[in-house]
């Protein structure tokens, strides 16, 4: 077993680099034109839609998983892993399909705007037409930090990052291949990152010689407890964001409103990040620690967790939001934005305070097995706190940008709340799949 430190580093730095990777090709890709970033930012909406569909298997294989291994079963482990990657090649071999063939269909069915239609198609057929790779990556990247090995998805992702990044440069800048090219870079390095997992995985796991097997229908059967909830919550949370940016669109006819929340979003999404690596790693030791039986550990272990999170989300935001005078002028120099920009910041201390909170014991009950309860809460308190405050402190108390923050902020704290009342109550160490 590793620590909660050797494993947080690695997908914290994965983490990270995923959102930087992003924040590269958006800027690369300006050079093309604000349409092209546009709809590829809008192909990019409905392709993650699709790609919820493959965290059923991957967020459910990591409970399983790391269970069997607590408790010695590492076969289990293995054969959770291949029956995955078997149902979700399929399905991602489905999906590549359909958009390839019906991306065109896909974009006029959501009324994209005729100026982005050839750009997103063009992005939509490639990198649709490849999302198989998506279903896999997480898979071996699942199943290797399983059994404690975090170093390997992260040179694969820096390693991908790296080539992307290149190859974006050659397309766009010696090819001019637009839209196209980028798309074609995405996908490259993506089978750069799918064949480093896959080959890592086959070289430093052997749990094949385990005997211990189930059979198929078990297996399968533990995966959906906990991956179809959190998948569910996944898309349901997608759905609830789209009417809270409808809400901000409607508050002022210029945009100022959304665009503030997109910048604080951007901030932010740095100490969310350390948030989500954190509770990644604890959800992990805490599949080991129940296969084992060794609950005292697991509880203190969580709570430890929690506590480091809650310390390191407070201190960061805290210093966003004393900085925020220089942080925004990266993005804008308008002093009515940055002053809105650094209220909602403000406010950010207490929305990540509970959002890590919320991710550390959420993820540790869905990796009990306890993922029904996770989910039935969010979604009952997103969409009052979140959608409905944000509607009402928002709109109708005309507290704008600000009064979303604060329906943001109050669906996470009372999140946090059931969160943590629920692993209080000790009902998850009934949920586990290992029969003793």
């Amino acid at each position: 077993m590793k620590s909660l430190t050797k494993l947080f580093v690695p997908i914290a730095l994965e983490t990270l680099c995923y959102m930087l990777a992003g924040m590269v090709d958006t800027m690369m890709l300006s050079t093309v034109g604000d349409n092209a970033v546009g709809a590829v930012g809008t192909a990019n909406t409905y392709i993650t839609v699709f790609i919820i569909m493959f965290h059923i298997v991957s967020s459910g294989m990591i409970a399983v998983m790391t269970q069997y291994i607590g408790a010695k079963k590492i076969g289990v482990a293995c054969q959770a892993r291949k029956l995955g990657a078997v149902l979700n090649l399929i399905l991602g071999a489905a999906l590549s399909l359909f958009l390839f063939a019906f991306s065109g269909r896909i974009l006029e069915l959501v009324g994209v705007a005729p100026l982005l239609m050839e750009y997103a198609k063009t992005y939509l057929r490639i990198v649709g037409g490849f999302c198989f790779l998506n279903a896999l990556i997480p898979i071996y990247s699942s199943y290797l930090r399983a059994f404690g090995h975090t170093r390997q998805p992260l040179i694969a992702t820096i390693l991908s990052n790296v080539v992307n990044l290149c190859l974006n440069a050659v397309f766009l800048f010696v090819f001019h291949g637009g839209v196209a090219g980028v798309a074609a870079a995405t996908v490259i390095s993506r089978v750069l990152n799918l064949a480093i997992v896959v080959a890592a995985s086959r070289v430093l796991v052997r749990a094949d010689a385990d005997p211990e097997r189930l059979t198929n229908r078990e297996v399968l059967s533990q995966i959906l407890k906990v991956g179809l909830p959190s998948a569910m919550e996944t898309a349901f949370y997608n759905v609830a964001m789209t009417l809270t940016i409808r809400f901000l669109n409607q508050m002022d006819e210029a945009g100022m409103n959304v665009t503030a929340r997109a910048y604080a979003a951007q901030i932010a999404n740095f100490s969310y990040c350390v948030g989500a690596a954190l509770a990644q790693a604890n959800a992990i030791l805490t599949g080991w620690r129940i296969g084992e039986g060794d609950y005292e550990a697991c509880d203190k272990g969580t709570k430890k967790a929690a506590c480091i999170g809650i310390g390191v989300a407070a201190g960061l935001e805290a210093m966003f939001a004393l900085s925020a005078n220089y942080l925004i002028r990266i993005f804008t120099d308008d002093p009515q934005m940055i002053a809105l920009v650094g209220t909602l910041l403000a406010i950010d201390i207490i929305l990540e305070v509970g959002r890590v909170t919320n991710l550390v014991f959420g993820q540790a009950l869905k990796t009990s097995g306890d993922a029904l309860y996770t989910t039935l809460i969010a979604v009952t308190f997103m969409y009052l706190c979140m959608v409905g405050g944000t509607w009402y402190f928002g709109i109708h108390l005309n507290l704008l940008a600000v009064g979303a923050y604060i329906g943001l902020a109050c669906d996470e704290c009372v999140r946090a709340v059931f969160m943590v009342l629920r692993w209080r109550s000790g009902r998850w160490k009934t949920k586990g799949f290992i029969r003793k």
